[in-house]
């Protein structure tokens, strides 16, 4: 499987748990609690593969950072959490380094 598509399935393993993080209160639900675990657990798999073929600082860099902007977008969307002007700028500017990382750098596996 291409590594970028496992990375993605990593990320969206990530956001799940964190999510399901937020809604455990504490880990004093049962539901979430265990959500957490299967997350991050499936996450931590799938990253594991993904650098069986692209550098670390790469796949961790772009797991960090994809994270960091999809936890930011669920807590405006599910959990209306507030945004202000610094915030979007500090998210775009993680965009353009993920992008620079993996696109126009020569760290990645093109």
């Amino acid at each position: 499987m291409h590594p970028y598509v496992l990375l993605a399935a990593a990320i969206i393993s990530e956001l799940f748990g964190t999510t399901a993080l937020k809604l455990s209160d504490g880990f004093s639900k049962p539901l979430p609690s265990v959500a957490v675990v299967v997350g991050y657990g499936v996450a931590f798999y799938l990253v594991s593969l993904t650098l069986e073929e692209l550098p670390i600082g790469v796949v961790y860099g772009t797991w960090a950072a994809l994270g960091i902007v999809g936890v930011a977008a669920i807590g405006v969307v599910v959990f209306d959490e507030p945004v202000d002007l610094a915030g979007v700028v500090g998210i775009l500017c993680i965009l353009v380094g993920v992008y620079a990382v993996n696109v126009v750098s020569e760290m990645s596996a093109h």
